[in-house]
């Protein structure tokens, strides 16, 4: 893996970083390549409860690489069907984000922008430093958007706020993103790492089983009927049941004790 991008898992943490800071985090090839490839790796690490993604310096992901993009596509002698293959490949780190059965968490140091935004959208939670900025910027090089935006930005801030941050690529501060539900929390930026790795600890060395079913609850949700969630509600909890930590949980309960929670 090249130094472009950096993993690191601590604690049950995993820190996934992009380091491409003079280029604001622009998404080059080489990360549309590792980047779900490296999403994949932590979601089946049985060690990791927790995935936080951010990148190295003043920003966290200004997205694609656009004239190493355009360069690429205009010299390539593929057809448009091979590259929009490609390029749902290279996007399916949404996916991995979105649904893999632990919690993700985007620590935004900075701006993020076009598919930059669109990968923090996809993580279960965003927590932002009071610098952050968000655009989905598309429109700004004549592209239509990619990496989920679609899916996640209206069931954040509804359809018709969706479309106007689509169409204008208006630039949201910290306290906008706040008010609009794309940022958890804001903090001051000097306490944005200890912040966000305290949550991600948290939840690292939580119930991990208990993680993979509520997210598993949240996708039905997504989609399906009432019915739907409360047949997956159901499955959950008897899975849940038979677990290590439920049990732990129970008897520090009764211990008047926190648990000690292994995953299993």
């Amino acid at each position: 893996m090249s130094d472009e991008l950096l993993v690191r898992i601590e604690n049950h943490v995993a820190v996934i970083t992009i380091n491409r800071p003079d280029s604001y985090n622009a998404i080059n090839t080489y990360l549309l390549d590792e980047l779900p490839k490296a999403f994949q790796a932590v979601a089946e690490n049985a060690d990791v409860g927790c995935v936080v993604v951010t990148g190295a310096g003043k920003a966290f992901c200004s997205g694609g690489d656009v004239a190493e993009q355009v360069a690429v596509a205009d010299g390539s002698a593929k057809s448009s069907e091979e590259l929009m293959d490609d390029l749902r490949r290279a996007i399916e780190g949404a996916r991995w984000l979105h649904e893999m059965p632990k919690p993700t968490i985007a620590m935004v140091n900075g701006v993020a922008a076009g598919a930059g935004m669109t990968m923090a959208l996809a993580c279960d939670m965003r927590i932002a430093g009071k610098k952050a900025r968000m655009t989905t910027a598309f429109a700004k090089v004549g592209f239509s958007g990619d990496y989920g935006g679609h899916y996640f930005l209206p069931r954040l801030v509804g359809t018709a706020k969706a479309r106007e941050l689509y169409f204008t690529s208006e630039i949201l501060d910290s306290a906008q993103m706040e008010s609009l539900g794309l940022a958890n929390r804001v903090v001051p930026d000097e306490d944005l790492e200890k912040v966000t790795m305290e949550l991600a600890t948290q939840l690292g060395n939580g119930p991990r089983v208990a993680w993979r079913y509520m997210k598993q609850n949240m996708k039905v949700g997504e989609t399906g009927s009432l019915s739907d969630v409360l047949d997956s509600e159901c499955a959950g909890i008897r899975r849940c049941r038979e677990t290590e930590d439920h049990k732990e949980a129970a008897r520090a309960f009764m211990e008047k004790r926190s648990p000690v929670f292994k995953g299993r």
